[in-house]
């Protein structure tokens, strides 16, 4: 199948990420989060780019263990850890580190007879989300310590609200909470996510884990991605397919959510929520058609969008359009969607072609790389 709509990964723009994280957090290891397939962008191209990162940082076991298989020998972590005992038994054989949250986790540990893990122990300072209490810190920990099945033991929290404005008081309390349990245990330490990489330095510790940034998305909800020198890793593309001219007062797309007041020349660009584009992107939400700034127009269709064409110069049939990634930051497209660029990335479908280029050259596969 041949559709217009492409999504292409530079993988040049990966590696100048990952030196921004660098510059930032120069004294301090790089736990690159590669999950949900490297954020939509392809989970072995994107580990290549990263390469240099001193490890990588995902949900799905089966992921971990297609890195191994590929020859990475950095750490590997699994933030949510195990599920059971056969998953525990796959992680020490691949020698995958993982999170360790909840009790069920260390019963299973307590039981493990062969080899030994590494481990990232979460405390819950304020996400409410995975860890454990701080009230259960040392009597997991000397758990942890007194097995013979663990091998090193990282200490690890994940911070609610530092890509805020106004998060600097929840930031400083959880890390109060944090150092007030482990500044008497001499273990590692993990706390920043991209936001914390950028504007808390006091958070790096010994593993930084940024993810989103990496991407070329900003984690701060008052500076862009060009502000901060990060540069978009995914570019979605695709053309325009048909055109229509509408005259004053018809209506566009089901419901007819758009009306024109004035004669227009409108196209139809194939993309859509089948795709991963947003159905609930409304009117005004930015394009680029022929490398200038326009507007989708009505509600999104699950295989089409269309675009205001008005002042767009040579505007014709099969004219390319960029739906976010060079030109069309992937932060305005989700703030005009009411989302984040998280969700724009993750939701791209397989049936979308994606193609990863480097420097010198351009490996293609279709749907996941």
């Amino acid at each position: 199948m041949s559709r217009s709509i492409r999504a292409f990964i530079d993988l040049a723009a990966l590696e100048h990420n990952l030196t921004v994280v660098r510059r930032y957090a120069a004294h301090t290891r790089i736990m690159a989060v590669i999950k949900a397939d490297a954020y939509g962008h392809g989970l072995l191209h994107t580990a290549k780019a990263l390469r240099k990162a001193d490890g990588f940082a995902m949900l799905e076991l089966d992921a971990a263990i297609r890195l191994r298989d590929a020859g990475y020998q950095q750490s590997i972590l699994l933030l949510e850890g195990f599920f059971s005992v056969s998953e525990l038994a796959q992680c020490k054989k691949y020698r995958l580190s993982a999170v360790i949250h909840n009790h069920e986790q260390l019963a299973m540990l307590s039981a493990s007879k062969h080899g030994r893990l590494d481990v990232f122990l979460k405390i819950n300072t304020g996400m409410n989300r995975l860890g454990f209490a701080p009230e259960q810190f040392l009597s997991v920990l000397g758990a942890l310590k007194a097995n013979p099945a663990i091998g090193h033991i990282t200490l690890m929290t994940h911070f609610s609200s530092a890509s805020d404005t106004d998060g600097d008081q929840e930031v400083i309390k959880q890390l109060q909470c944090f150092n007030s349990m482990t500044t008497s245990h001499s273990y590692p330490r993990s706390l920043a996510n991209s936001a914390a990489v950028i504007r808390y330095p006091e958070t790096h510790a010994d593993w930084v884990r940024p993810g989103i940034m990496l991407y070329g998305a900003s984690p701060l909800t008052n500076k862009t991605a060009a502000e901060l020198n990060l540069h978009p890793a995914m570019t979605v593309t695709s053309k325009i397919i048909a055109l229509q001219y509408l005259q004053s007062g018809n209506k566009v797309g089901y419901s007819g959510c758009f009306q024109a007041d004035r004669p227009m020349l409108i196209g139809i660009v194939a993309g859509g929520y089948a795709d991963g584009y947003p159905r609930h992107a409304p009117t005004g939400t930015p394009v680029l058609v022929n490398n200038q700034r326009t507007r989708i127009l009505g509600r999104v269709s699950m295989d089409m969008l269309t675009v205001d064409l008005s002042g767009i110069k040579d505007a014709e049939l099969n004219s390319p359009v960029i739906l976010w990634g060079k030109g069309m930051p992937i932060d305005e497209v989700a703030n005009a969607a009411n989302t984040i660029s998280y969700e724009l990335l993750c939701a791209l479908t397989p049936r979308v072609t994606k193609t990863a280029q480097d420097h010198t050259l351009t490996h293609c596969a279709r749907g996941g790389l």
